[in-house]
């Protein structure tokens, strides 16, 4: 009798998995039997989030050449280097632009056959094209995984779960704004994906509240203008069609998230880690306490970001700086992360204000400006953003790019220390994994047209009973209110673990599985295994992905920076070919041709 693993989950992180267990079986497994069930009732390789049938309007967040599902030389990992090409090398698409989501989808099944045929005979792949519902089983034995609209559940000796981005049941806040618009005959669409909301509700005209200015938020504007039938001339103007709601969006920073950099990295790359890396973070977890971001992880990380952004400075562009890189780097290692030693340095080193680093400030665009009314707030807001085009697209501000590269790697690191926070995942979004340059031309567009206007920063929202509409306001435009019938929040759900969308983790909640206080799954980072409430890791059971304390920055990632979602990945495919490959001689006895004894 073959051993098996159920990978509940095919979407690009299930097909990483795949990938990895190909590369990693012919040394650590041989030529032992293996079955592989693959449960998703999306077609493996996309998945829900890269499917076929969605809108060809909507895009990827990164251009042709910068995706790639291979490992290369630079993913610290223990199993073989698998090469393959970047989504533009395979599709043949221009490098530079940004592919829509299903050539994105073609990329990823074709991955997935690619790993498929490069797993040997031995080992066979079972696609099970429905819903995991519960996963159960004791410790020391199989797993049974119960799946949707059967009475027999899958046994395997192992479980890895690489179910994605996930929706949750609504909290308190959303069920009084769903309570309130079913009162009065609004529209209320809660956290989801995009793609998956039923946007027919949001009449031509009408005022919409838009919560929410990040990548759910461009889905939304691209299928309710283009989408809706208005097009974009040769100049870049917009031409409604008469069909699009007007929307008002504001968010907590009322800025969105900042463009894509729009130029290739030449020269050379900062040489990271350099104050945040794997010493670093062996020190930190060595102390009796698990550290805290702010006081123990943030000043190392400001310091390591800093880094890349001033060697890029100084080695790219030195008539801008005021000394010599090397007297400046020695000084910069030896001063204290985030004391006045270190902004004296950078003070006295880089004349330019506009030059030097301020993560704070950046994280905080609209911070103490204020606007005498909703008017006058658009044409700040249009400046913002022609200026962030502006900057993303020119080399001389190239240090922007030195930051990206150091965003990536302090990823790469925090993995290992497991769940710091909703804001850190925020905030790199924010600067690295912003819309396409075009995504905000647009947005300027439409905002000329009049078909989307801006909150600003510190948006609250209202359900007024007297009137039976929601009220938008906001810090940027105190005491002035915006009234509509329908409220979107373009957002994807928080995670919860007393609220889980998913009947699978709900029912390992309920089991023992710990969670964070973040409502992510508790897991080892080192391999991924799932960790009890009562801090035991499970032998047979794994996870991987953004539903997990150990959430990388994305299941792909651009070629040659390390990969963290790629080394995870490895490390849990090799932990499991291990584990079953100790556990035939002691389970052998209880096989017999043809069944179990």
């Amino acid at each position: 009798m073959s051993a098996s693993i159920v990978v509940v989950g095919a979407g690009p992180r299930g097909t990483g998995f795949l990938e990895r267990l190909a590369a990693n079986v012919p040394s650590l497994y041989g030529d032992r039997t293996l079955d592989v069930h693959l449960v998703d009732p999306h077609p493996a390789g996309g998945g829900r989030i890269w499917r076929a049938d969605q809108s060809p309007l909507l895009w990827m967040n990164s251009m042709a050449e910068d995706v790639t599902m291979f490992t290369d030389d630079t993913v610290q990992q223990d199993g073989p280097v698998r090469p393959g090409p970047t989504l533009a090398e395979w599709s043949g698409l221009d490098a530079r632009t940004f592919p829509s989501r299903r050539a994105q989808g073609e990329y990823l099944r074709w991955v997935y056959e690619d790993a498929v045929a490069a797993l040997p005979p031995t080992v066979t792949v079972r696609e099970h094209r429905t819903r995991a519902t519960r996963v159960g089983g004791p410790r020391e034995g199989r797993q049974r995984v119960w799946l949707e609209g059967r009475t027999q559940p899958l046994v395997a000796d192992l479980v890895v779960l690489t179910l994605g981005h996930l929706d949750a049941e609504l909290d308190e806040e959303q069920r009084e704004l769903a309570d309130f618009a079913d009162r009065h005959g609004l529209v209320h669409l809660p956290p989801a994906f995009t793609a998956d909301s039923d946007l027919s509700a949001l009449h031509a005209g009408e005022r919409v509240i838009v919560r929410g200015f990040g990548l759910a938020f461009v889905d939304l504007m691209a299928l309710l203008t283009e989408g809706r039938g208005g097009h974009y001339d040769a100049d870049g103007a917009y031409h409604p069609s008469g069909r699009e709601p007007i929307l008002y969006v504001g968010s907590r920073r009322g800025v969105p998230y900042h463009s894509k950099i729009g130029y290739t990295w030449t020269g050379e790359r900062p040489p990271l880690p350099r104050f945040f890396g794997p010493a670093e973070v062996d020190a930190l977890l060595s102390r009796p306490h698990r550290p805290d971001f702010r006081r123990d992880l943030w000043p190392l990380i400001d310091k390591e970001l800093g880094f890349a952004h001033y060697h890029r400075l100084f080695t790219a562009h030195p008539e801008r700086t005021a000394v010599d890189w090397p007297d400046f780097e020695e000084e910069y290692a030896a001063a204290d992360p985030g004391g006045p030693a270190l902004q004296a340095l950078i003070a006295a080193s880089v004349p330019d204000p506009a030059d030097r680093l301020d993560l704070e400030a950046l994280d905080h665009p609209l911070d103490g400006l204020r606007f005498t009314s909703y008017e006058s707030l658009q044409d700040g807001l249009r400046s913002y953003i022609r200026a962030d085009l502006t900057r993303r697209h020119d080399v001389t501000h190239s240090a922007d790019f030195g930051v990206f590269l150091g965003l990536l790697s302090v990823y790469g690191q925090l993995l290992r220390v497991g769940d710091v926070g909703g804001w850190w995942h925020g905030f790199f979004s924010f600067l690295a994994s912003g819309p396409p340059g075009p995504r905000l031309r647009q947005l300027l567009a439409l905002s000329d047209a009049g078909v989307v206007r801006f909150l600003g920063a510190g948006v609250t929202v209202e359900a007024d009973e007297t009137k039976g509409v929601f009220r938008a306001g906001s810090a940027s435009v105190p005491g002035q209110w915006i009234e509509a019938a329908a409220l979107v929040e373009a957002r994807l759900p928080e995670p919860s673990a007393e609220r889980p969308g998913s009947p699978l983790l709900r029912a390992l909640y309920e089991e023992g599985a710990g969670a964070a206080d973040t409502g992510l799954l508790q897991v080892d980072p080192a391999d991924g295994r799932i960790t009890g409430r009562d801090g035991r890791t499970h032998p047979r059971r794994f996870a991987l992905g953004p539903f997990t304390v150990a959430r990388a920055s994305g299941a792909f990632t651009r070629p040659r920076t390390g990969g963290a979602a790629f080394r995870q990945n490895d490390a849990t495919a090799r932990a499991a070919l291990t584990f079953l490959r100790d556990l035939a001689p002691a389970d052998e006895r209880h096989y017999v041709k043809g069944g179990v004894r």
